[in-house]
C-alpha cells in the first residue's frame, strides 16, 4: 500500500495487489488516488457482505457512469443547453412547436441540444435541433418512453436505466437549461435543478421556463413560488432571481445569450469563486460590485489577468473575477452576474 493512501481495504495483501495492477496499467500520478479510491471502494462493498441487489445497483450506475463520460466527453468544448418537457404533447400542439423553434434557433447559435429523448417537447426539439447537434439520454420504463425518430440510433443516444444518473448528465454538461412545459417528470426535474443551484451544488447556469404563447403553465408554478414559498420565509426572495419566465423563443435564446456575454465560467480556488471573463473587468466596476454586493462577499472582489496557480493551464486566455463569495443566498449571486454582463 502506497504512504500517502488513507483509505484503504482491510487486507494488506489486497491493498498491495491493487497497486500493483495501478503500476502495471501505468495509471497516471494524478489520477492514482483516484482510481485507487474507486477500486478501493468497490472491493469494499465485498468486505462490507454487500446483498446481490446493492451490487447490481452499483454496478449499473457505475457503468451507465462510465458510458456517459465516454459519449460526451468529444463534445465538452461545445455549449449545450438542456430541454425539458412533456413527452406526451402531439407534433402540433404550440408546446412542442415552440420546442422545435427554440432547437433550431439554439444550434443556429452554434449550441448542441440535449434531451431525455423521448416524444413530444424533447422530440420537437431534437427535430429542430437535427441529429447531429444533439444528445437523447433515454430512460428505460415499461411504457412510453422510446427514443424519438431524430436521435434513435445515434451514437450520441445513452439510454439510462436509473433516473438518477440520467438527471445528473441531463444537468451536469449543460451550460444552460430550458423548461417546457410537462408533467410530474418535468415539474420534479424543474425543482431539483432549482436546488441544486440555490445550494450551490451545481453551477450557475441560465434557467428559462418556456411556456407556450399566452400559456399560463409556467405562470402558475411562478405564483407559487412567490406567493407561498417566498412569501412564507421557506425560500429566500432573491432565490427567485434564479429563474426567468418567457413565452417567446427569441426571448429565452437571448436571455442564454445574455448570460455568456462578459461571464464565461466559474471553479472554487480554495476559498474564493472565480469568475472567468470574455472580457475584462475595470478597477471602478470591481469596486462597485464589491460595494453593491457586500452582503454576499467576505472582502473586496479582486482581478487577475490569467489563471490563478491552483487553475493550471485552464483558459489562460481569459482574465479573472476573484470573489470570497460567502457561498450562501446563490439568487443574489445571480443577480452579482447579471451586473457583470451589464459592464
Amino acid at each position: 500500500m502506497t504512504a500517502e493512501r488513507r483509505y484503504h481495504l482491510q487486507s494488506e495483501e489486497a491493498n498491495r495487489q491493487l497497486d500493483v495492477l495501478l503500476e502495471q496499467l501505468r495509471v497516471p500520478e494524478a489520477s492514482w488516488r483516484l482510481y485507487a479510491e474507486m477500486l478501493t471502494s468497490v472491493l469494499k462493498l465485498f468486505e462490507d457482505g454487500a446483498e446481490v441487489m446493492d451490487l447490481k445497483i452499483t454496478n449499473s450506475a457505475l457503468k451507465e457512469l462510465r458510458y456517459g463520460f465516454k459519449v460526451f466527453g468529444p463534445y465538452r468544448d461545445a455549449p449545450k443547453v438542456t430541454v425539458f418537457g412533456s413527452a406526451r404533447t402531439s407534433a402540433d400542439h404550440p408546446v412542442s412547436r415552440q420546442a422545435y423553434d427554440f432547437g433550431k434557433r439554439m444550434t443556429g447559435a452554434g449550441w448542441m441540444v440535449i434531451t431525455g429523448a423521448g416524444s413530444g417537447v424533447m422530440g420537437a426539439a431534437q427535430e429542430g435541433a437535427g441529429r447531429e447537434r444533439s444528445f437523447g439520454l433515454n430512460i428505460r420504463l415499461p411504457f412510453e418512453q422510446e427514443a424519438n425518430a431524430w436521435i434513435a440510433d445515434d451514437p450520441k443516444l445513452i439510454t439510462f436505466k436509473y433516473f438518477f444518473t440520467r438527471k445528473l448528465f441531463l444537468v451536469r454538461e449543460a451550460q444552460a437549461m430550458a423548461y417546457f412545459p410537462g408533467g410530474f417528470g418535468t415539474c420534479d426535474e424543474a425543482f431539483e435543478t432549482l436546488t441544486l443551484v440555490q445550494t450551490g451544488k451545481a453551477a450557475m447556469v441560465p434557467i428559462v421556463l418556456v411556456d407556450a404563447p399566452g400559456g399560463t403553465y409556467w405562470r402558475s408554478v411562478r405564483d407559487l413560488v412567490e406567493r407561498e414559498m417566498a412569501a412564507a420565509g421557506m425560500i429566500s426572495p432573491d432565490d427567485t432571481a434564479i429563474f426567468r419566465m418567457t413565452d417567446d423563443v427569441e426571448t429565452a435564446a437571448a436571455e442564454i445569450e445574455r448570460f455568456y456575454r462578459v461571464f464565461h465560467s466559474q471553479r472554487y480556488v480554495g476559498d474564493h469563486l472565480v469568475f472567468r471573463l470574455r472580457q475584462p473587468l475595470s478597477p471602478d466596476a470591481v469596486a462597485d460590485l464589491s460595494a453593491r454586493f457586500a452582503d454576499i462577499l467576505v472582502g473586496p472582489a479582486t482581478l487577475a489577468p490569467g489563471p490563478l496557480p491552483a487553475e493550471g493551464d485552464e483558459l489562460p486566455e481569459l482574465p479573472r473575477l476573484v470573489l470570497p463569495f460567502k457561498r450562501a443566498n446563490f439568487g443574489r449571486l445571480r443577480r452579482l452576474i447579471d451586473q457583470v454582463n451589464e459592464m
